[in-house]
């Protein structure tokens, strides 16, 4: 069953505009994911983040397993890559850190929804609890000099990107298609037979005019003779 679940997620997610994904050795449950960031107000905005995603064999029973591979410095995000987020952690209510069940893993969450949560956690970090307790320091103290790092970050990210690889940006991911409109003309239309006269009906109309035209006519003359 996971194989099939994973598959269908995959697929879909191929789609999106804001990752890009592959296989690792061809194994469903291992993919190569990069975050594309695509808001322009985040500081990340423009990066290119590859991670690594395992998942367990009772998928999605089971939380999958998410690390950058190239370490972000970030308040939620542990050396070697690897996040400090509710979502990944196992189901159930967590008495310990205080996290309650629905923050967490359960078997309704999807890929799509994981990844969407880490691109949300970048710009909205979490400091109560970090993993990176420098980061989170310099975030709440030097607000500059973090924003700083992130940029630093952001523009390494960009050597990941793959050769020919067509970087999205939020004008092109979001673009609205105009809507087409065919050609119309009423001389192409059936309309016309409905609404504009046909030879016939002129031909009709002539016709009632002479009847009277020859009415008029002998009405006169049988005026003259009386």
């Amino acid at each position: 069953m996971a194989e099939k679940i994973l598959m269908n997620e995959y697929k879909a997610l191929a789609k999106e505009t804001w990752t890009n994904i592959s296989l690792v050795r061809e194994n469903i449950f291992e993919w190569s994911v990069a975050l594309i960031v695509l808001n322009p107000d985040s500081l990340y905005y423009g990066g290119y983040f590859n991670a690594l995603m395992k998942f367990p064999s009772n998928y999605p029973f089971s939380p999958p397993d998410f690390r950058f591979e190239r370490p972000l410095w970030h308040p939620n995000v542990y050396p070697d890559g690897r996040l400090c987020v509710s979502i990944l952690h196992q189901p159930g209510e967590d008495s310990m850190s205080g996290e309650l069940a629905g923050e967490r893993w359960s078997p309704v969450q999807r890929v799509e929804s994981v990844l969407i949560s880490i691109l949300s956690l970048l710009d909205d970090a979490e400091v109560s609890s970090p993993a990176n307790v420098d980061a989170g320091v310099m975030l709440r103290g030097d607000l500059a000099a973090y924003k700083e790092r992130c940029r630093q970050d952001r523009e390494k990210s960009k050597e990941d990107i793959p050769a020919g690889f067509e970087m999205p940006t939020h004008e092109t991911a979001f673009k609205k298609e105009e809507p087409k409109h065919d050609d119309f003309s009423w001389s192409d239309s059936e309309v016309e037979d409905d609404f504009g006269g046909s030879d016939s009906d002129e031909e009709m109309f002539d016709d009632d005019d002479s009847e009277d035209d020859d009415g008029e006519g002998g009405d006169k003359e049988d005026e003259d003779e009386a």
